[in-house]
């Protein structure tokens, strides 16, 4: 039987949760299982929590592994794709040169692919979802951090090694903040949920006024970007002022890829993107007024459409393409 026709599994491993999901050959899901990732507990643990959770979803499917065409991975973080290798994954503990594919295949057996979360993304949206039938687009994660995907000339580009579009650590700052990776001023450091978080918690520690802290019960430690967005949608002058001077640094990132790329399409998904126009908006001001007027003129900035299984999906997608470049 031609492996490429049988169902695949799609696994989304990030720094709270692990979602896997199997699909048909047309691409309908037929079972999905989440669990947390728990990364404080070690890699060791992790790797057994997703097995454990690709099996249940196999199961719940109705299905053994063997009628399994083979199994999808996208993780977060620095992705060896030729050695299933996981370099660095900052916002998972204790992840680093973690041999993903070759853990898994000895507890699932089967042929295993891993790559980056937000290069599974920008698959996902540019077959299924807000880039489908563009020649070249960029997908941009802004959650906890910062990631991206590239499709050039309508295929998926990782780099040599996998590891192209770690634009959360494009320098946008000299002396900034420091970034997990070490480095300051990155993009993921200026733009990210947790940039967003960190700038409100120092204006408000600062004295500044705003409602924050009583949806934090007075605790400003536990503001988040969440946090940041319902005080704006209130209209709170503070929050309204972090988000823009936050999407003032994102729009700068953005406008170094629209300059260096020239895509058509941006599409701005993560948690943060939810915040919609209030972020967008501000966004592509930054955007304008930092990039060249040609390439800033033919580029869209929009939300996904995929939303929370984008990576999944991709993940899916991709392990089916390898399948067929093989047969």
């Amino acid at each position: 039987m031609d492996r490429s026709k049988m169902p695949v599994v799609g696994v989304d491993i990030g720094g709270t949760k692990i979602i896997a999901a199997v699909f048909n050959a047309d691409g309908a899901m037929l079972s999905r299982i989440y669990c947390l990732t728990l990364g404080s507990e070690g890699p060791d643990r992790v790797i057994n929590r997703l097995c454990t959770t690709i099996t249940q979803a196999i199961e719940k499917a109705g299905l053994k592994r063997k009628q399994v065409g083979c199994i999808g991975i996208a993780a977060a973080g620095a992705i060896d794709i030729n050695r299933g290798l996981v370099g660095d994954s900052p916002n998972i503990p204790h992840w680093h040169n973690i041999p993903l594919r070759d853990r898994l295949a000895e507890s699932l057996g089967g042929t295993i692919y891993v790559l980056n979360d937000a290069n599974a993304a920008a698959l996902a949206e540019h077959r299924l979802g807000a880039g489908r039938g563009l020649n070249n687009m960029i997908y941009i994660t802004v959650s906890t951090g910062i990631g991206g995907g590239m499709i050039i000339d309508g295929e998926l580009y990782q780099g040599t090694d996998g590891s192209a579009a770690e634009i959360g650590h494009m320098i946008i700052k000299i002396g900034g903040p420091l970034c997990k990776c070490g480095k300051r001023g990155c993009f993921e450091a200026m733009a990210s949920g947790t940039a967003i978080a960190r700038l409100a918690k120092s204006r408000l520690r600062r004295g500044e006024g705003s409602i924050m802290p009583g949806l934090v019960r007075g605790k400003v430690s536990d503001v988040n970007a969440q946090t940041v967005a319902d005080a704006a949608r209130q209209g709170d002058e503070l929050a309204l002022a972090v988000i823009e001077q936050s999407a003032g640094y994102l729009g700068i990132g953005v406008a170094n890829l629209v300059n260096l790329m020239n895509p058509q399409m941006i599409i701005i998904g993560g948690g943060v993107s939810k915040m919609g126009e209030m972020l967008l908006s501000p966004t592509r001001k930054s955007m304008k007024a930092n990039s060249i007027e040609l390439p800033a003129r033919s580029v869209r900035l929009v939300r996904p459409r995929l939303g929370v299984d984008a990576e999944l999906t991709g993940a899916a997608l991709y392990a089916r393409d390898m399948l067929r470049a093989k047969a």
